[in-house]
């Protein structure tokens, strides 16, 4: 390994040691050996790190579900990775690292309020999921706040209940955010926006009953929205998420600090905006304090002026070009009946790398 790559990693991991006590390390289950083992051995409750007293006697009192949490936290890293590929900074995870994105979230910036509602998010999708799914004996269908049918069509199938699905991720994910400290009041109000946009946008989905595909009978249900489709609404929010200054103030329990807007003739942000108060570093290069990886030697859109374009991620440093040849099936012909086969082409491709 690069010595240079070496000597970064270390100061990257003796940098995330340092924030471990406010980091939401537990996180880090998505990654780890627990992901897969959670269901079948509670005993791993107490080797989860992170966990505050009250998550702990969640995991324990309620160990079936432990499997869906930890999917759910998979399910927004892997949507934060696809959200930010094209960027400076692109959602990195650190193997072996209690702080999986190192030190980055360390920050209350943008991406810090990004990261926290799509796990938020992921973990009330995922127990919804898995309850509609029957994997658990202690949630299931929605058989409330249904109401009339419409015309044409009645209820039916399985209602997925994301209200129980969000109570689980608030539960869980917001314990330890209990703190009178400005970041406690940030992470719990994105968490929240990441979860209200679950609520938001539950749709009905039909399906139809009838001789020869007739739709003489239409049952419907309420579904989820695609996870894709929250992770663009999510992203958007980070686009236009509002900067907000700390303010300390004392209460009966001592100072508390809360966000207010900072720009007065801005709109105030709702439930359901993403918010921040801290400055994003610019992601050019390698920093192992901010917890930057730099773009050195990433790939780039060489036709693109957006930030996935080789002037801005390459931050003006230029870039690489080096070909690649690819295997790609090709000539494909459709038998009857019913088999498709194709030839295989080689084919040449500019690839273009970050300097």
């Amino acid at each position: 390994m690069d010595l240079y790559l070496i000597g970064y990693l270390m100061c990257v991991w003796l940098s995330s040691s340092r924030v471990l006590g406010g980091y939401p390390i537990w996180w880090s289950l998505a990654l780890g050996q627990q992901y897969s083992s959670l269901g079948s051995q509670p005993i791993l409750c107490g080797s989860i790190p992170g966990l505050v007293p009250k998550q702990l006697r969640f995991c324990r009192n309620y160990i079936e579900i432990m499997p869906s949490v930890a999917e759910g936290v998979k399910l927004g890293i892997q949507e934060c990775q696809h959200q930010f590929r094209g960027r400076r900074w692109n959602c990195t995870t650190i193997k072996d690292n209690l702080a999986i994105f190192g030190p980055v979230l360390d920050k209350a910036t943008r991406e810090s309020a990004f990261v926290h509602a799509i796990a938020s998010a992921g973990v009330a999708f995922a127990v919804t999921r898995s309850c509609a799914e029957g994997t658990s004996t202690m949630c299931g269908c929605d058989s409330h706040h249904k109401g009339p049918p419409g015309e044409g069509w009645k209820w039916g199938g399985c209602s997925e209940d994301a209200e129980f699905g969000v109570l689980v991720s608030r539960e869980f994910a917001d314990a330890r955010e209990n703190r009178p400290d400005a970041r406690s009041a940030m992470n719990r109000h994105n968490n929240e926006a990441g979860r209200t946009t679950i609520l938001d946008h539950m749709h009905l989905r039909c399906k139809c009953h009838g001789l020869s595909g007739s739709c003489e009978v239409k049952t419907c249900w309420w579904a989820q929205p695609d996870f894709r489709m929250l992770g663009d609404y999510l992203k958007d929010k980070y686009d236009s998420a509002s900067e907000m200054v700390v303010e300390k103030h004392r209460e009966s329990r001592g100072w508390v600090e809360t966000l207010r807007v900072k720009y007065a003739f801005y709109k105030h942000p709702t439930e359901r905006d993403l918010v921040y108060y801290e400055g994003s570093p610019n992601f050019c290069e390698p920093n192992p304090e901010t917890g930057s990886f730099g773009t050195r030697d990433r790939v780039c859109n060489v036709s693109s002026h957006g930030i996935e374009g080789c002037d801005l991620l390459c931050c003006g440093r230029g870039h690489n070009t080096r070909t690649e040849k690819r295997k790609e099936k090709c000539h494909c012909i459709f038998h009857w009946c019913c088999y498709v086969s194709c030839q295989e082409c080689v084919r040449v491709y500019d690839v273009h790398t970050c300097k």
